[in-house]
């Protein structure tokens, strides 16, 4: 029932689909592991409440593997080619897939790119995001602005090509 929703989460976080199974089934683990603290008594909707607090556990342990590749400086990533289809909308953001512009986050570096989802995705204060990650409130800034100029240029170059293919 959480598969699709786990998954989903962890790909925002993911550098390949591989790692966002991964990071889900270590997720679904604690989940486990942790349910006899869930108290079920507590919340009229269960099922929402329940992807809540799954979904906090996701988002911590794709911060983990984060911070693990950090540690190991094993982690680069290598910009895959965008998969460009034909499609009949009339503006060129609008021709740009849910998987391309997934794709365009992976395309940001590990560290803009845990920012960026943080801040956009999650709506973590800057503060949340430098305690969570171990980094500076103004390192969480610059990486933010960073990753927002590096989205604009990838999201630019992609809505040029599409509006040529």
């Amino acid at each position: 029932m959480l598969a699709g929703y786990a998954m989903g989460v962890c790909e925002q976080y993911a550098e390949s689909t591989e790692e966002a199974e991964e990071m889900a089934q270590e997720g679904f683990v604690k989940l486990f592991k942790n349910m006899h603290r869930f108290e079920t008594d507590r919340h009229e909707d269960l099922l929402s409440s329940l992807k809540g607090w799954f979904k906090r556990i996701l988002i911590n342990t794709c911060i983990d593997q984060y911070r693990k590749n950090k540690r190991n400086a094993l982690s680069h990533l290598k910009p895959e080619a965008l998969e460009i289809q034909e499609y009949s909308e009339a503006t060129p953001i609008d021709r740009l897939s849910y998987k391309e512009l997934l794709q365009a986050v992976r395309l940001l570096s590990p560290g803009y790119r845990q920012v960026f989802n943080l801040f956009v995705l999650e709506g973590m204060s800057h503060e949340e995001i430098s305690r969570q990650l171990g980094i500076s409130v103004g390192t969480s800034k610059s990486n933010l602005a960073k990753a927002r100029e590096k989205m604009k240029k990838i999201l630019t170059h992609l809505t040029r090509i599409k509006t040529y293919v």
